[in-house]
């Protein structure tokens, strides 16, 4: 569909907004602007250092242990003697294993110790194997570092009804105010716009005070891999102070992308606090475990409620040691958002610490706009996306020259291509090959410039460079898939490129990202992600050093980008209902979401996998207006061999969090087909306010029962209709 051109400034916000819709990358190379689709596999990078571990000791960390993990709804009191005294037995064992450790490895180092999330230490191999530095009583497991990396690419507000939601507290100039939000990635730059502290009031800063003022209250930097090279919390990477930005940045913040007008954006939680915890410091592009252990570990004893974290890598099983972190956090009263990852599409494709079960991780959708440049041709005009590549200074008018292939009927160019299009503007397809690869082979060819046509449903987004050397120069452009067929239907027609950016709004809201990850989770095979958020074409603050004229904005797309949406939501819902534990915070978000909205980046038909979309796409106000918590969010049965013939039973906790007694009807919908069937044990529940119970739900598999997944719903009904659903689901074998 040929997209609405919007060239005036939308006000107000909320009006802009509303009439957008929808809004929603891979994880971010290295060479590439964070967040911009380089069309490079994520999955391929390194995902363990394994010239380090984790080394979890014997003994409970401080968020576990019987007497000093917090009461329901409550965190860690740091004061207390008896955390005090536990504290210090903690780091007696630890010098014991140290002292161990250098009597009998003594080329290992320790790098890192923890004791709030895991009662572990990081140790520098140097040559050492695990079971050489495991090797004692004193160790209760030992695994090699995980690689983790920045996952990256406003109409997006109305989308998830953050407005309804804010109405609830007092509106935008209340929002999220009083709540902390510890952003764990590339750090935040405090000049911009977004984090003016202007009308905020004075607070306890923390950190390297360059990197702080009264918004982004913390900034502290975390790489022991590299202490040698000094690094500060200093912002050097857009990707953090994008994700940023989307959790909360102040409230009608204007906005201009390219000299293109926008609208007057606002994080999720506009006025929430922020820390920076800056694990991927300077150019790295990687962070290992102990560094976002560290940053977590950091945050928490700082008094941070909520923690983003954009990144992933390689899941490393079940007991994988950062989402035991991220777990017992939870149940510390943390609530910890984690991007699913970029490895998408395809089942079991889900990253850590996302996979973590008690991690509230994201999946992601897209956003209906964009800035973009108009494109004429026979009479029509069509939006092109910008990226890192040139683009027109003055209109560009020549003959479209369609290079004809495979993908929609159009060449990707990843080979030198064989005909001449001097003069032309060429038209090519995205996919298989890195956007510089394609538009060079055209360049190379005489192209004047390119338009490249996106391969799945949807708006066209940022191309980025892959950071080859001998960039191509000529201007380039992303078309939308629908946008491609409709030029390729007139090749050779006299074609102009504007050099005027303008915003376009589209009707493309709520597709999900082809490259979002998908579950189920290897070994346990749970749900995940848990729910849908708002993720390609988001658009955000970045650093000063990446735009020509301040203030800086551009448009992202990735599962890095969904994962603020959840955490600024869940400081939304945290400052409405400070009583409630992080995992009842967790669960509205998820157990509320919308269900029938979301589509297939294929074809655009409704899509409802639970291992693709999770419970849904999230809905802010049906979240602070929660009335029970469900705990675990999604119920797994497991892998069933096909012809075993099993029935499994499992529990939920149901807690009410109205404020008055609730009768619950409980019902499973969506039976799946295929001899599996699932039920609930009893048709209601009542409950007094705050009072919970458990319920089962059996999963009964007949023999012979057909292979794959199986999913339904567990339904949870009052007197007003429907208020929470969970996704319950088996994998036949």
């Amino acid at each position: 569909m040929t997209p609405t051109l919007v060239t005036r400034r939308l006000k107000p916000l909320v009006f802009a907004l509303a009439m957008a819709g929808a809004l929603a990358l891979p994880m971010a190379a290295a060479q590439a602007a964070p967040g911009q689709n380089t069309d490079t596999d994520t999955s391929t990078r390194p995902s363990q250092d394994t010239s380090a571990a984790l080394v979890q000791l014997n003994g409970d960390s401080l968020a576990t242990y019987v007497k000093t993990k917090p009461a329901h709804g409550k965190k860690i009191d740091f004061n207390s003697n008896t955390v005090k005294s536990y504290r210090a037995q903690l780091s007696a064992l630890r010098n014991d294993y140290k002292a161990w450790l250098r009597a009998n490895v003594p080329g290992a180092k320790v790098t890192g110790e923890f004791d709030i999330a895991l009662n572990a230490v990081a140790v520098q191999l140097n040559g050492a194997t695990l079971g050489q530095v495991s090797a004692t009583s004193m160790v209760k497991t030992a695994q090699y570092q995980g690689l983790y990396y920045p996952n990256a690419t406003d109409p997006d507000l109305p989308l998830i009804s953050a407005p309804q939601a804010w109405a609830l507290a007092g509106g935008a100039a209340n929002a999220g105010a009083g709540v902390k939000v510890a952003i764990v990635d590339t750090g935040i730059d405090i000049t911009h716009p977004c984090f003016s502290d202007a009308g905020y009031a004075a607070q306890s800063q923390l950190g390297n005070h360059s990197f702080t003022n009264n918004k982004v209250i913390a900034a502290k930097v975390f790489s022991n891999r590299t202490p040698q090279q000094g690094f500060s919390a200093e912002a050097i990477q857009e990707h953090g102070t994008h994700v940023a930005g989307t959790a909360a940045c102040n409230f009608g913040t204007p906005a201009p992308v390219n000299g293109g007008i926008t609208y007057d954006m606002s994080g999720v939680a506009p006025r929430a606090l922020l820390g920076n915890y800056n694990v991927f410091p300077g150019a790295l592009t990687n962070a290992r475990s102990e560094d976002i252990m560290n940053a977590l570990e950091a945050a928490y004893q700082d008094g941070f409620d909520v923690a983003n974290m954009s990144l992933g890598g390689g899941s490393h099983g079940f007991q994988d040691l950062l989402t035991v972190a991220v777990d017992n956090l939870d149940q510390a009263n943390m609530v910890v958002a984690v991007a699913a990852g970029n490895s998408g599409p395809g089942l079991f494709t889900v990253e850590s610490p996302g996979s973590a079960a008690r991690a509230l991780s994201a999946g992601a959708s897209t956003v209906p706009s964009y800035v973009g440049a108009p494109v004429s041709a026979a009479g029509s005009t069509y939006g092109a996306a910008t990226g890192d590549f040139a683009t027109v200074s003055a209109d560009l008018t020549a003959p479209l020259g369609v290079v004809a292939g495979t993908t929609n009927g159009l060449s990707t160019a990843c080979a030198a291509l064989p005909g001449s299009l001097a003069g032309e503007i060429a038209l090519i397809s995205r996919g298989t090959c890195s956007f510089s690869t394609k538009i060079r082979n055209a360049q190379a060819a005489g192209a004047l410039a390119v338009l490249v046509a996106n391969n799945v449903f949807g708006d066209p987004i940022a191309m980025g460079s892959d950071g080859t050397p001998n960039q191509p120069t000529v201007p380039a452009y992303m078309v939308s898939m629908a946008d491609g067929q409709a030029l390729k239907a007139v090749n050779g027609a006299s074609t102009t490129i504007g050099a005027v950016l303008s915003y376009f709004q589209t009707l493309n809201a709520d597709i999900m990202a082809g490259f979002s990850s998908q579950g189920p989770t290897d070994v346990d095979f749970r749900v995940k992600p848990d729910v849908v958020a708002p993720g390609v074409n988001v658009l955000s603050s970045i650093p000063h050093a990446f735009c020509a004229a301040p203030p800086c904005f551009a448009f992202f797309q990735g599962t890095s980008m969904a994962t603020p949406h959840l955490a600024g939501s869940a400081a939304i819902v945290r400052q409405q209902h400070p009583a409630w534990e992080a995992a009842a915070v967790r669960s509205a978000i998820v157990n509320t979401a919308e269900r029938g909205v979301l589509r297939n980046f294929s074809n655009g038909a409704l899509q409802d996998n639970v291992n693709i979309n999770g419970a849904g796409r999230e809905n802010l106000f049906k979240a602070v207006s929660a009335k029970v918590s469900l705990d675990p969010v999604s119920l797994s049965f497991g892998a069933v061999p096909s012809g075993s013939g099993q029935t499994r039973r499992m529990t939920v906790t149901l807690t009410n969090l109205s404020g008055a007694s609730q009768t619950y009807a409980l019902s499973v919908s969506g039976q799946p087909a295929n001899s599996v069937a699932y039920s609930v044990d009893q048709s209601s529940v009542t409950l007094a306010a705050g009072a919970s119970a458990e319920v089962g739900v059996t999963m009964s598999a007949a023999q012979g029962a057909l292979v794959g997944g199986k999913q339904a719903y567990l339904e949870v009904n009052t007197a007003d209709g429907n208020i929470a659903h969970a996704a319950l689901f088996t994998l036949v074998k």
